[in-house]
């Protein structure tokens, strides 16, 4: 399972039924769980933790140090779950001291051809991230985020769940969940009612989710309004509550 070409140190940690493809780098302090595939040409650096079923397609560079100039060799580590696929050429880096020193990654999620994912991003699950998509550090990706080609997260921005980044968005600010978000800089353009529709929300649930967004963005309420109003409902329509606490994540503020 492992090619006689790869170059594995006494220092990591491989599971049975682990694949590693030809001429594959894997350096002191990884851990690679069982069921994961590796392929030709791919460079792992440690400290980093990978679950199981993983597929790593060829020219991947992963756990390699953070891309910040204050990082200063610190022992900082990245974690990956299950069942993600890297396609070729993403770069993922381990974290900092300056945060957790901890890059996490979920699982389920699918990282096509070249995206990067910097220091300190934390990643949840079922997350799609297409061709070229680049997250600079300290991103958070709430569950099931799409981000399409090109789209680019600045620093420090929270993307919350179900939202969808268009093509090229320019994501400056903290998207809400179940927000739709464009341009350059990214603005709301509505909510992700087909993908919505697509993870089995009801009728009434994407109804009361565009009444809520309504709330946030064609009223002209201010913000502390807008969300006593969502509070409110909460209890009647606990669809809205993720709405709401991705509403309080206001340390980059809101998409307007």
């Amino acid at each position: 399972m492992i090619h006689s070409t790869a170059i594995i140190s006494d220092g990591a940690v491989i599971a049975e039924g682990v694949e590693v493809g030809a001429y594959t780098i894997i350096a002191d302090g990884v851990e690679i769980d069982t069921g994961t595939v590796i392929d030709s040409h791919v460079v792992i650096n440690g400290p980093a933790k990978i679950g199981k079923d993983n597929h790593i397609y060829q020219f991947t560079s992963i756990g390699d140090d953070p891309q910040d100039l204050k990082y200063a060799n610190e022992p900082t580590c990245l974690t990956i779950g299950e069942r993600n696929t890297f396609r070729e050429f993403c770069t993922v880096s381990r974290g900092t001291i300056q945060d957790a020193a901890n890059t996490i990654i979920g699982d389920d999620n699918l990282f096509m051809a070249y995206v990067h994912i910097a220091h300190d991003c934390i990643i949840g699950n079922k997350t799609i991230l297409a061709n070229n998509t680049t997250l600079a550090g300290h991103v958070h990706l709430a569950d099931q985020v799409i981000c399409s080609g090109f789209s680019g997260v600045h620093q420090f921005c929270y993307v919350g769940a179900h939202a969808f980044l268009g093509n090229h968005a320019a994501v400056l600010k903290n998207v809400p969940a179940y927000i739709t978000v464009s341009g350059r800089p990214a603005i709301p353009r509505g909510i992700n009612s087909e993908g919505l529709k697509r993870r089995d929300f009801s009728v009434d649930q994407i109804r009361n989710i565009k009444n809520a967004y309504r709330l946030v963005y064609r009223k002209g309420l201010k913000l502390e309004e807008a969300k006593l109003q969502i509070e409110a409902l909460c209890a009647d329509q606990p669809e809205l509550k993720l709405f709401l606490e991705s509403l309080r994540s206001t340390e980059r503020g809101l998409v307007r």
